[in-house]
């Protein structure tokens, strides 16, 4: 009898292990160590986030697109590395566009990753689903787009996407992945191989020697100093260099609203509570990550002064923003780090700190505009006005200097902005450049996820109506945020009427004693109604305390806002039937 033995295949004849589109993508992100995904499900991307979820990465689904971006941008200043916003095709990227583009605006480093339908069918406008050329879309509006087709160069793609997000100025990307790409298989070594894991993504910038020196003799120069940070400098991460040089320069301060906390509001030479004095009285003033835009008034007009009254110092990475508005005496183009260093370096042992007439004079602008907010702070008046409900707040965050203030609205914002005291840095995150409606609960989310602090998002009825629905995605994950709602029935105020006297209510006005806090109740968090800024703050720290998903219902006077806050009246108004009382 023969008997024939059944060889086991060599290992070159077995078959290679594979991978494919979705995993690469996943392992891109991974080693660049990306490890949270804010998105929507969908086609084509669904899978995508089920496999990244099932790979370890956190994965945050929203309700919709445009929240999740929100998120990615916030997350991105956070923590300087890209946040990743992950959408469906066409209108599920559109929804993700407008979080891009103020990505974009504001500086923060944000990915959009985009399911997109086939090039053959979408270049010959054959009708494929949600047929769009997403790419060219996008690209006016981010600092750079790129679009994957082939598995070997997914990669590279997301790679060069890490790269523009965070180096020079930061900003948007967008990475458009047609569905197509996600199935192509590769073997798995030469995936492996493909992969990028980005070096040096953000290199610094150091300044000019020369520049340094320049505005060092500015500076010596000058009688009546001011320093003003922006937000870059809060993104720049260079906190002890900028206290060192604040201090041993003795220039005072103002600070912008997201780079609140930088330093405390509460230090000697913090002037925001003499900001109209420093700015009209200032002779040299230094920008510290902050652009002379209508924020600033561009510089110009009545709150800065006489023209020609003052030089300016700028430190920008971006050497196109010097003289956009005005002329930059003393232009430093770097990364703030470096150039804050180097500044830090120059002003040896000799340096003299600005004469006292100019810091008494401050001192004492602060005291007086002190005194006479310290009782509108402490009334406790029913129903609320803005003044006192934002004084209980105030001592919210003072007792928690740790926990993260994310606010919008207009009233809201405006006076928050100027009362609400920050003591560390990057614990502000609002509308910023753009002063867009709606980022507050996917900042909120994002902060929660990505600091694991306590949140504490001060909305107005307004703004919140733009990304409400949001709060099941806060209770779902069960994160600990406590969002606060100014309700005062309407947009400014609610007390406005139809000038016709129909039965339609005036355009300003939302439905009167709407009981918000029901709807974070009806997703299985906890819901609380205040009167009283006593109630207020008792149901705020409560909250704060028990990291529950919350929401309160502030209850304000419907009388007690004024059109655009404090920002001066941004709506041009007609002239057509003043006399017979047609316009306010």
């Amino acid at each position: 009898m023969t008997v024939v033995t059944k060889l086991e295949p060599s290992r070159a004849d077995a078959e290679p292990e594979l991978t494919d589109g979705f995993h690469l993508v996943i392992d891109a992100l991974k080693l660049n160590g990306l490890t949270t995904i804010y998105g929507v499900p969908g086609i084509p991307i669904t899978d995508l986030g089920r496999m990244a979820q099932a790979e370890g990465m956190r994965v945050i689904s929203f309700r919709h697109e445009q929240h999740a971006g929100y998120a990615a941008s916030a997350a991105g200043f956070l923590t300087k590395k890209p946040g990743i916003c992950l959408t469906v095709s066409a209108p599920g990227f559109l929804n993700g566009l407008t979080a891009l583009a103020n990505a974009t605006t504001n500086c923060f480093p944000m990915i959009l990753i985009s399911g997109s339908s086939e090039r053959e069918v979408v270049d010959l406008q054959q009708g494929d689903y949600e047929e769009m050329d997403q790419l060219a879309i996008a690209k006016p509006l981010c600092k750079a787009a790129f679009r994957v087709l082939h598995v070997e160069d997914i990669g590279i793609g997301i790679a060069r996407a890490i790269r523009a997000a965070v180096s020079g100025r930061p900003g948007g990307v967008y990475l458009d992945l047609p569905a197509k790409l996600f199935p192509q298989v590769i073997e798995k070594e030469a995936g492996r191989q493909s992969l990028v894991k980005v070096i040096d993504a953000a290199p610094a910038q150091l300044p000019a020697p020369s520049s340094v020196e320049r505005a060092l003799e500015v500076l010596k120069q000058a009688k009546r100093p001011l320093v003003i940070f922006g937000k870059g400098a809060a993104y720049a991460q260079a906190d002890e260099d900028i206290r060192s040089f604040v201090e041993e320069s003795g220039i005072p301060f103002l600070q912008m609203s997201m780079a609140k906390g930088l330093l405390p509001d509460t230090h000697p030479q913090s002037a925001g509570a003499a900001r109209s004095t420093v700015l009209k009285n200032a002779d040299v003033v230094m920008l510290v990550g902050a652009r002379l835009n209508w924020l600033l008034s561009h510089g110009k007009g009545k709150s800065w002064g006489e023209p020609g009254s003052k030089k300016f110092i700028q430190i920008d990475i971006e050497p196109k923003e010097m003289d956009s508005n005005i002329e930059i005496a003393a232009p430093i183009v770097g990364d703030i780090g470096s150039c804050i260093s180097a500044l830090l370096k120059g002003l040896g042992e000799n340096w003299q700190k600005p004469p006292s007439d100019w810091t008494d004079m401050i001192d004492a602008k602060k005291e007086e505009n002190v005194a006479k907010m310290a009782g509108r702070l402490k009334k406790n008046s029913t129903p609320m006005d803005f003044h006192g409900a934002l004084g209980a707040l105030r001592t919210v965050i003072k007792e928690r200097p740790d926990a993260i203030l994310v606010n919008e609205g207009a009233n809201t914002l405006d006076l928050a902005r100027g009362i609400i005291d920050m003591y560390q840095p990057r614990k502000r995150l609002d509308v910023g450049t753009w002063g867009v409606m709606g980022i507050g609960m996917g900042s909120a989310i994002a902060a929660a996820v990505e600091t694991g602090k306590p949140v504490l998002a001060i909305e107005g009825d307004s703004a919140f109506g733009f990304c409400g629905m949001e709060v099941e995605t806060i209770c779902r994950y069960n994160l600990p945020v406590c969002v606060v709602i100014f309700n005062n029935n309407g947009i400014y105020r609610g007390t406005d009427v139809n000038p016709t006297g129909g039965s339609d209510v005036a355009t300003t006005v939302f439905v009167h004693n709407a009981r918000y806090d029901q709807m974070m109740t009806a997703f299985g968090g906890n819901g609380v109604n205040v009167t009283t800024p006593d109630a207020l703050y008792n149901a705020v720290s409560e909250a704060m305390d028990s990291g529950k998903p919350t929401l309160i219902n502030a209850v304000i006077d419907p009388a007690a806002g004024t059109e655009s806050g404090r920002i001066g009246n941004l709506n041009p108004q007609s002239t057509v039937g003043k006399k017979a009382g047609g316009t306010k």
